[in-house]
């Protein structure tokens, strides 16, 4: 029987009907999930999409019935293998939880104890729930350990969760999951605190094991192109309410929802140029439970609101008509033109020409001595981490720099040396022609230190509660002396709100009034008070929504057009690096390995490393092809890196290199043409082999999948 007919024949795992779930506080009932459904049939992997708040990890947790105190089932019902989970006892609960459902959190370390060895804690499973003895808990203990391919089983299982990488801790919470051999596995958001590559690999393993063991998924994201990779169906949330739900291949290519659309048009998807087709962000802010709208939700927000149509009533979910299991809360779907731009979405920009070198890093290293271990009696002289290897290249004028890579790589040492937290420990930094890798930031003066200037990665540190927001930016005002008076300096820092695009009454607010994606704007209104030549943006979207990454994506580049700014912007997301960034330089374990124009990089010939990065890049596009390669083993300490290269450990292309070259030698830095670098020692003849890593399916149009072809 295929896999069609037995799914047509088959009895759902999982059957949502009609559920809300509110919380009950001081204030009163919040409603935080309010008429869901969906159906999750065997062996079947349903994605749950939405931005923060949305109610998509609620749902997850009303099916474990994880709900604390304070949260509560008050409509609907939720059916598991046909039973009412309703109707069930505590105790047939009990049973069901991490026995026949299992769920994986976002934080691997909340789920492992850290004070039990992993192979005790993965035996726990099999005991409590099979009653099986200690021996034949090990058995299936270890044989998981080997399933979710962990290197060394048997040493992994007489580990300390502290002792393994956030990889491992999450493979190992994946094993755990699926040694009762679940019937349903929730999976909420599993990758998010994960590196590119890690990521790539568990992707892959979660797929493998949902065919191998049958499993079905329910897998919480915010990111679409995960989604894509690893499910069959995908239900998208918004404000508490699903707002349309069919086949990946349904929402993806004919959507029926605004705010799916919009979704996709905040995302940099292949096809999406900064000049000439700039990503589109969703206006407006997303209601908070106590104030959303009569009828849609989503009507502030949409351009095809129509007054008393729209919010007249509750809107139900309504069949697309010719796509089997495709739902839309929309009642205009039919009437929409799903290829028309919002109004004034189509701008495009002129091309800025890069001007004179601004910064020049030249043969720079930073190199951490960490102290012997005299607390336990060891005499070591001590070891050195070599965080940064002689790093070098420029940025222009006007240009947009992506240093990319994973954690470890060194790229946020990089960005203390030119703020001036660290000194460099040999080489040099010029900014226009002052050297300052020596000096630290007490030591700047003034015009120094305004004239490079960073954006956080988190907005919520880097504010202080106590002040308001025109204060902190004013303080910043005075610190770089700009403005005569404090009238001078307040008007100064209007302009600054209205460079930023928030309104000028903002400036009276508390950081507890504003949402992430504002706090990340103030960021950059003090990153530019002291009109900053160099601006470093170290992953300064990561923490937002989609819908705001792209509205600041789009303010830091409108911003560096009008001040002709450099900026560094330091990211592991090479989607957002291909649309924004000019040049790439991509780092592994201190050293750059590549680097080059970003269309250089994004094409062959590519450093073996940056091959991988490109593959691990989920892309929420149909049409894409991709090669998929995952890279075995682990990212080495800098504490021990490996001798020769240091990509050696990993590198599939190691045996194409003559003699032990790899392990033994540094590679040369190579000229690949037109300003292109890798380092390796790879002969030319596998460098000219290379094929593309991600290229358009046949009769694809590059970019044509975000504006929703016709059905």
């Amino acid at each position: 029987m295929n896999e069609a007919v037995r799914n047509a024949t088959a009895e759902p795992i999982l059957e949502i009907e009609n559920l809300s779930i509110s919380f009950f506080t001081r204030r009163g009932e919040i409603p935080a999930v309010m008429d869901f459904s969906c159906t999750v049939m065997p062996g079947e992997a349903m994605g749950i999409v939405g931005e923060s708040g949305c109610g998509k990890s609620t749902v997850s947790l009303g099916i474990m019935r994880d709900l604390s105190n304070i949260g509560k089932i008050v409509g609907g019902r939720i059916r598991f293998q046909g039973k009412d989970m309703g109707d069930m006892s505590d105790e047939e609960l009990r049973s069901i939880r991490g026995n026949k459902i299992a769920m994986i959190y976002q934080e691997p370390m909340a789920s492992l104890n850290p004070a039990m060895k992993v192979g005790q804690q993965l035996m726990e499973v099999p005991m409590i729930h099979d009653k099986v003895s200690k021996d034949e808990a090990y058995k299936r203990a270890l044989e998981m350990v080997r399933s979710v391919k962990l290197p060394d089983p048997e040493r992994m299982m007489r580990s300390f969760p502290h002792q393994l990488s956030g990889g491992q801790q999450q493979r190992i919470v994946i094993a755990m999951a699926l040694l009762s051999n679940p019937a349903l596995l929730l999976l909420d958001e599993p990758t998010t605190a994960l590196d590119v590559t890690v990521e790539a690999g568990i992707v892959q393993l979660v797929k493998g094991l949902g065919k191998q063991f049958g499993t079905s998924m329910i897998f919480v994201s915010h990111n679409l192109g995960l989604i894509l990779e690893t499910c069959d169906r995908i239900t998208v949330m918004y404000s508490g309410e699903a707002v349309e739900t069919g086949s990946i291949k349904d929402v993806f290519d004919r959507m029926r929802h605004p705010y799916t659309q919009g979704l996709f048009r905040s995302i940099p998807l292949p096809g999406a140029d900064k000049n000439s087709r700039p990503l589109v962000a969703i206006p407006g802010q997303l209601p908070l439970p106590h104030q959303r709208p009569k009828g849609c939700n989503f009507g502030p927000r949409c351009h095809h609101f129509v007054e008393g149509l729209c919010n007249a009533d509750e809107i139900p979910m309504i069949p697309v008509t010719g796509h089997d299991g495709h739902f839309s809360r929309c009642v205009r779907f039919n009437e929409i033109d799903w290829t028309a731009f919002p109004p004034g979405a189509e701008k495009k920009h002129e091309p800025v020409k890069p001007g004179a070198p601004v910064l020049r890093i030249e043969d720079l290293k930073k190199y951490y001595r960490v102290g012997g271990n005299e607390v336990f009696g060891s005499s070591g002289e001590g070891r050195v981490v070599k965080a940064n290897e002689t790093i070098s290249f420029q940025a222009r004028e006007s240009e947009t720099v992506a240093i990319v890579g994973e954690s470890g790589c060194g790229k946020s040492t990089l960005a203390k040396v030119l703020l001036g937290l660290e000194t460099a420990s040999s080489g040099k930094v010029l900014l226009g022609n002052k050297e300052i890798q020596s000096t630290g930031i007490e030591d700047r003066d003034v015009a120094t230190v305004s004239a490079i200037q960073m954006v956080f990665q988190n907005p919520f540190d880097t504010l202080n509660p106590s002040h308001s927001v025109g204060s902190q930016i004013v303080r910043t005002l005075e610190k770089f002396k700009i403005g005569k008076t404090a009238a001078d300096r307040k008007q100064r820092m209007l302009e600054l709100l209205d460079l930023v695009k928030l309104p000028r009454a903002f400036a009276e607010r508390m950081p507890r009034q504003l949402s992430g994606g504002q706090k990340q704007r103030i960021g950059v209104a003090r990153a530019f008070a002291g009109e900053a030549r160099v601006v470093v943006a170290d992953e300064p979207v990561s923490a937002l929504d989609v819908s705001v990454q792209a509205a600041v994506t789009e303010l830091l580049m409108d911003i560096q057009r009008k001040s002709k700014t450099t900026m560094l912007f330091i990211s592991h997301d090479l989607s957002v690096v291909r649309y924004i960034a000019d040049r790439v330089v991509v780092m592994y374990l201190g050293h750059i390995v590549e680097q080059g124009t970003t269309d250089q990089i994004f094409s062959p010939p590519y450093h073996p490393y940056t091959e991988a990065l490109l593959s691990a890049i989920p892309i929420a596009d149909t049409s894409v092809v991709k090669k998929h390669i995952v890279l075995e083993g682990d990212i080495p300490s800098a504490m021990n890196p490996p001798s020769g290269c240091p990509f050696q450990t990993r590198c599939r292309y190691k045996s194409q290199v003559p003699g032990n070259l790899c392990e033994t030698q540094v590679p040369p830095v190579r000229e690949m043409g037109g300003g292109h670098q890798i380092k390796c020692h790879l002969p030319p003849s596998a460098f000219d082999a290379m094929e593309p890593v991600i290229s358009m399916g046949k009769g694809a149009v590059s970019g044509a999948h975000d504006i929703t072809p016709e059905a």
